[in-house]
């Protein structure tokens, strides 16, 4: 059997057993985390991320092989998670870019599309480093087009692919010290391979097992917070009344008279509503505004295309019916629709945790982390809802912040992206915010305050391994200082007492201990006694963060 044309019909098949696939495997994948820590969340971010590419790819049924990828690229964009879901995002918009006129590829095209998709990538990581997805990536895509010399079969090419990915992969520990020496392959790359393995089958016309695909649409999501938001709110009071839906499939015959601008076009339906969301890229534009007039926002919409999945909901019939449903809950005023200067948008688990950061000045507190990474849409929506000329994003975890670049680029305001790793590096910059100065000031003051936080995590070790010269046995308690394993012991005081032995020095002052679901109230009076004998002259503050998996997250200054 050979395959010389690749046409949209099977590109989407390759796209859903490559979903499917990875999906299969992500609990695996996720055990590849190079720390030995409960939350290996790479190969969850990876598969709601394609699972978010294959839904788009399901709604958008077409054979041209161009329109497929192009709906699988805005799929992976929007749901993109983590680090790995953002990279395999990029490889597929540059892919999507290669082959967007097409309406079927050869094997040279291909070849050529996955290149492109390397470039891309590698262009959106600001440090790319080498024994990683991208280096996969990038082997990969270099047996395709050595492959295409010899071959214009398809099925071949992919074959190559695979196999190269998986001599890559096997690689990965020669090129990134960390992961030889816990001895793992490298999780970013092993979910790329899963991915172009389900690739293969579907070109070979193998069956996986059924698997869902369902993940939360832009409508779940919004429709899910209306009914957090209008339960603490009057009927009477909803100014914008009707959530209003819409996709816009731009035609060059209506392009040629009105020429489409994103940006033009988000000023002028800012001026209809209000909770405004527009995703556009060469070819479709995504539409989400409260309106009081849903006609007159699809009419300045059909200048540029035909319109397709409208959806139109009374607001005010939805808010009341919710009423009912909770009428014994307290309502609330609504919130101004009056643009505040500044908006801050973070990241934290535990509801603890939450309060604080919101205490510190925090105007929306995304639910995620550690244990689950938010998407690029979510952050898109925090940002939308932060209500806010200019806003600044404190992701409080590596593995957050390509996601929150990536929403940066999707949004009309203005924005800054603090790069903190931790939660205690996220209210560092928090206190160093200041109201009055200008927003690349506080991008400057935020972006130093980080540096003056020594942060540690305990948690408890999921597998045996040794790293940075720790030997950690599975099930004992780890003692992270600045992202790095410092210590392991088999009893969590131990941990926490050892711990705080590397981050207190003489000019250390302030202790903030943020306890989490497993930490019991005996323990937290233990440690804070052993903290008085031990350490009289450093001030002690507890919070009830109630973070999962981690008992203790602690901020020395």
């Amino acid at each position: 059997m050979s395959l010389t044309k690749l046409d949209g019909k099977k590109f989407a098949e390759m796209v859903e057993k490559g979903a499917a696939n990875l999906s299969k495997h992500a609990a695996m994948i996720d055990a590849l985390n190079v720390f030995p820590v409960p939350d290996g969340d790479t190969g969850t971010n990876m598969n709601l991320t394609i699972t978010s590419g294959a839904k788009e790819v399901k709604q958008h049924v077409h054979t041209e092989i161009g329109k497929v990828a192009q709906a699988f690229s805005r799929g992976l964009l929007m749901g993109a998670r983590g680090n790995s879901g953002v990279i395999l995002s990029q490889l597929f918009r540059g892919f999507a870019k290669s082959v967007e006129t097409k309406v079927e590829v050869n094997a040279a095209q291909l070849a050529k599309a996955l290149e492109n998709g390397v470039e891309t990538a590698y262009k959106a990581v600001m440090k790319p480093v080498e024994g990683t997805i991208l280096t996969v990536a990038k082997e990969a895509a270099k047996a395709a087009a050595k492959a295409t010399k010899s071959s214009n079969d398809i099925l071949y090419v992919m074959n190559e692919v695979v196999k190269e990915a998986k001599i890559a992969l096997d690689h990965t520990p020669e090129l990134l010290p960390v992961l030889k020496e816990v001895g793992v392959v490298d999780s970013g790359g092993q979910g790329l391979l899963t991915v172009y393995e389900g690739f293969l089958l579907a070109l070979e016309g193998k069956a996986l097992p059924d698997v869902s695909l369902q993940a939360p649409s832009m409508s779940d999501l919004v429709n899910a917070e209306h009914h957090k938001a209008q339960a603490h709110m009057k009927t009477e009071d909803i100014h914008y009344g009707y959530c209003t839906e819409f996709m816009v499939k731009l035609e060059k015959e209506k392009l040629q008279t009105s020429p489409f601008q994103e940006m033009a076009f988000r000023q002028e339906l800012d001026q209809h509503g209000d909770s405004l969301l527009v995703v556009a890229d060469e070819g479709l534009v995504k539409v989400h505004i409260h309106t009081e007039a849903p006609g007159d926002m699809l009419t300045l919409a059909q200048q540029f295309g035909s319109l397709v999945n409208i959806k139109i909901e009374n607001m005010r019939e939805q808010h009341t019916a919710i009423l009912n449903e909770e009428r014994d809950k307290p309502v609330a005023s609504p919130p101004s629709t009056e643009k505040s200067r500044y908006g801050i948008v973070t990241v934290a688990m535990g509801a603890g945790v939450k309060s604080l950061l919101q205490s510190l000045g925090a105007t929306s507190v995304i639910e995620g982390g550690q244990t689950m990474n938010p998407s690029t849409e979510d952050i898109v929506k925090a940002i939308e809802e932060a209500n806010a000329e200019e806003v600044i994003i404190l992701p409080n975890n590596s593995n957050i912040i390509m996601a929150a670049e990536q929403a940066a680029t999707v949004v009309q305001q203005k924005t800054a992206i603090i790069r903190s790793k931790n939660v205690p590096q996220g209210m560092a910059a928090l206190l160093a915010f200041q109201t009055a100065a200008t927003l690349e000031e506080n991008e400057q003051r935020m972006t130093n305050a980080l540096s003056s936080v020594k942060s540690g995590q305990v948690t408890s070790a999921v597998r045996d391994t040794t790293i940075d010269g720790v030997t950690v046995t599975k099930g004992d308690f780890i003692g992270i200082l600045n992202g790095k394993i410092v210590t392991s012991l088999a009893q969590k005081d131990g941990t926490v007492q050892a711990l705080l032995a590397q981050m207190l020095d003489e000019d250390s002052e302030i202790v903030t201990l943020l306890t989490g679901e497993d930490a019991t109230k005996q323990e937290v009076e233990q440690l804070l006694v052993f903290m008085e004998e031990t350490y009289p002259d450093v001030e002690v503050e507890v919070y009830e963060g109630g973070q999962p998996l981690y008992p203790y997250i602690l901020a020395v200054e």
